[in-house]
């Protein structure tokens, strides 16, 4: 019998629940390695999510502690659906799925994990990822670590740096 090996979700099941807002936490702290942010735009920041659903499964979040799409202004807005825009093109260049999902679970209702903080995901996709492993044992199976993702994808949010 093989082993499915996943310690990185340890520290999620081991964690209590926090009072405070994961994301805002994220993008206030000074250390963007560290919390897996690619780009720190003027409203939003582009990261990687730690509990991918597939292997480089990114997250646009702006950084107003808001739980609505409705309220946020049309700048934000725009300055957010360009991050997915630049997002998508940085996944399709350097891991060529053959599809991406992008959306927002706005409420707990809809599937938010963090519901008082809007994020779109951008979750790329291979025929074939979602197979009998999410089915049968409830198991993602992700290929790449989160490290490695993240020193893979970096320079191509950061050009000049």
């Amino acid at each position: 019998m093989e082993q499915l090996w996943a310690p990185w979700r340890a520290d999620y099941i081991k964690q209590p629940k926090q009072p405070h807002c994961i994301l805002c936490e994220k993008h206030r702290a000074c250390e963007d390695s560290k919390n897996f942010i690619l780009k720190r735009n003027a409203n939003s920041v582009i990261m990687l999510n730690l509990y991918p659903y597939s292997n480089a499964h990114l997250m646009v979040a702006p950084y107003a502690h808001i739980g609505a799409l409705e309220t946020l202004s049309d700048e934000v807005l725009y300055e957010m659906i360009i991050a997915v825009r630049a997002s998508i093109m940085v996944l399709k260049k350097i891991y060529q799925p053959e599809g991406i999902n992008v959306g927002l679970n706005i409420g707990k209702a809809a599937g938010a994990g963090i519901d008082e903080h809007l994020h779109f995901h951008i979750v790329p996709r291979w025929v074939g990822d979602t197979n009998f492993m999410s089915v049968a044992a409830g198991v993602r199976v992700i290929p790449e670590g989160l490290q490695v993702t993240f020193d893979l994808l970096w320079p191509h949010f950061n050009p000049t740096e």
